[in-house]
């Protein structure tokens, strides 16, 4: 299972739906962290404002804010390298970051009604 870790610059809470300013973009990232808690993806968050110490104690983090400054927030890390700075990822890319379909097909199981919709051949038996 991939480790993914976003820093993100000092909020006031993690949703985005704080204050007259809402931003679109983390109110977005907020709902598809939901989903990934919710398909057993664990993403850990680290707000500047609440842990400062991860900030400092992470080595990638701490590297990229002294050559970028806080203009590279938010900061994505995946197994411990950077993936995104400045931008949060995309649903898709947590998709892929975890190698899950975010909606898996099911597939019936051969010789079902289901299986065989659509076909002339049922239960074996073809015509």
């Amino acid at each position: 299972m991939k480790q993914i870790q976003v820093f993100d610059p000092a909020l006031c809470c993690s949703s985005g739906v704080c204050g007259t300013d809402v931003d679109q973009a983390l109110v977005t990232f907020s709902a598809d962290v939901d989903w990934a808690h919710q398909n057993g993806f664990p993403i850990e968050r680290f707000n500047l404002a609440q842990t400062p110490l991860a900030f400092a104690q992470n080595a990638a983090v701490k590297d990229l804010l002294e050559r970028s400054g806080e203009a590279a927030l938010p900061i994505t890390l995946v197994d411990g390298e950077v993936a995104f700075a400045g931008r949060y990822p995309s649903r898709a890319d947590l998709t892929r970051w975890f190698q899950a379909a975010a909606i898996t097909p099911v597939t019936p199981a051969p010789d079902t009604p289901a299986a065989n919709a659509g076909s002339c051949c049922s239960g074996g038996n073809c015509c």
